[in-house]
Parts: structure tokens; C-alpha cells; sequence
């Protein structure tokens, strides 16, 4: 896997591009989802500013944009696509934390280095902020100060949601649960309740949710006998029974 601590212009081979365009396709894709991206709340002008401190990605599938102890030294928002953070425990064990997307923004760490490891699941469009030039940035712009702080509350809360999630729920409560948030972010972006899209794998969901890869297709296919999901391929799940899903992930 490649990395992303290379020259400026060309990380591993992947070009990496300065855009100070507002407009660029990576621009437009992120307007779809403006209310949850990395720069919503923020003026025309402010977002220009912001461009001038920006770089673009393009990455393949399976990248490894940084691991886990790197020194911190950028922020990622991803303006397409889909990338996964995860830790690994001493004797080799994954533990997938979260799943992002379109919109989101990752890489906020400690002087000790990332936190977690981040890696692209399907071709992703990235924007690329060096920390220090965000600094500088945030003490002219209070609106981003105060976007960056509620981007670290919602990594806060997803944290918390997830040790919920992990600790108390039984596999079908959890699998409920993952359709359900994959489900309400969709519509946040606009999109219908169902389908829902699932770019990762399912080892992925399973070293999310804390189960084996056994438990989870055994899972799903307990729903889509139900018929309270259907599954007509890997990559999408439909919601036949909302009401019960739901209430099945609130554990009623």
C-alpha cells in the first residue's frame, strides 16, 4: 500500500493538485453535500481563502493515507468516495471505528501522532489541509474555528455511539444499527432512506460491529429472509421494513 508522506505533487505516484479554484469538480461534488462538509457554515469569500491552503487526491481503493502514530501534520475531507479508520491490537486484531464519507473530515490527532489508521475503500477524491496553515486560518476565521471544534464533538460522540454499540447490543441490534446510521446519513445528503450503499466489505462490517464475518452474512441473511432487508447485490441493501429496522437497532 502507498502512503501519502511524499513531495507535495505526488504522492506515491497519485497526482496530488493545488487548486485555488472554487469551483472545482471536487468543489461542486462537496456543494451536494454542504450542510455536513468540512466547510459548511462558512462564507463565499471565507471558503476562497480556505481553497489557498488546499490541495486534491486521487486515490485508488485499498490506499493507506496514514497510519496509525504519523506524525499529524495534514486534515482530509473527502469530497467523494470512502475511507475506513481503524487501530490494531497488539496480536494483530483489527478494530474498524468508523466509516466515512462524502463530506467528512478525518485526521485530527495528538502531538503523539494519528490516532488510527486511514484507508480508502473504494477510489476516493480527498482535500488535503496542513495543519499549520489551518492554525493561521483559524485565528482569522472564527466561523472555521468553530467548524473544526464541531467536527471534534461529532468524532467525540461517534466514539461514544460506538462503545454502545460494541458493548450492548446483540449482532442483530448491531447490524440493525449500522443499516439505520448508513441510512440517516444518506437522507442528510439528500438521498431516498433505501438503498443503502455498502462500499466495504463484509470482514469490514464485522470488525466494526465486533463480530465475526460468519455472524454478520448469517445476520443479513436472517433479515432478508424476514424480508425486512433485501440484498439484490453485494454493494446495496434495501429496507423493505423501516419501522421494524429501527426498532430493532433501539433494541425494542
Amino acid at each position: 500500500m502507498g502512503s501519502l508522506h511524499m513531495p507535495p505533487l505526488d504522492f506515491d505516484g497519485h497526482k496530488i493538485d493545488h487548486v485555488a479554484n472554487l469551483k472545482s469538480p471536487q468543489c461542486r461534488n462537496c456543494d451536494i453535500v454542504r450542510e455536513i462538509a468540512f466547510c459548511a457554515d462558512l462564507s463565499h469569500d471565507e471558503v476562497s481563502r480556505l481553497a489557498t491552503v488546499r490541495c486534491h487526491a486521487t486515490l485508488p481503493a485499498s490506499f493507506t493515507i496514514f497510519r496509525e502514530g504519523d506524525v499529524v501534520d495534514h486534515v482530509y475531507s473527502i469530497s467523494n468516495g470512502a475511507v475506513k479508520l481503524y487501530k490494531l491490537l497488539p496480536d494483530g486484531r483489527r478494530q474498524i471505528i468508523g466509516f466515512l464519507f462524502s463530506g467528512d473530515i478525518f485526521g485530527l490527532g495528538t502531538h503523539d501522532g494519528y490516532c488510527y489508521t486511514a484507508e480508502t475503500i473504494t477510489p476516493t477524491h480527498l482535500c488535503r489541509f496542513s495543519h499549520r496553515k489551518l492554525d493561521s486560518l483559524m485565528e482569522e476565521m472564527p466561523r472555521l474555528e468553530r467548524r473544526m471544534f464541531s467536527m471534534a464533538v461529532k468524532e467525540l460522540v461517534a466514539a461514544q455511539e460506538q462503545m454502545l454499540l460494541l458493548g450492548r447490543k446483540t449482532a442483530r441490534e448491531k447490524v440493525a444499527t449500522f443499516l439505520v446510521k448508513l441510512a440517516e446519513r444518506g437522507v442528510k445528503m439528500g438521498l431516498p432512506t433505501s438503498p443503502v450503499a455498502l462500499p466495504m466489505s463484509r470482514a469490514d462490517i464485522a470488525d466494526y460491529l465486533g463480530l465475526t464475518v460468519e455472524t454478520v452474512s448469517r445476520t443479513f441473511t436472517q433479515l432478508k429472509r424476514d424480508n425486512i432487508i433485501g440484498l439484490p447485490s453485494s454493494g446495496h441493501c434495501v429496507l423493505n421494513d423501516w419501522d421494524t429496522l429501527r426498532e430493532m437497532a433501539e433494541g425494542t
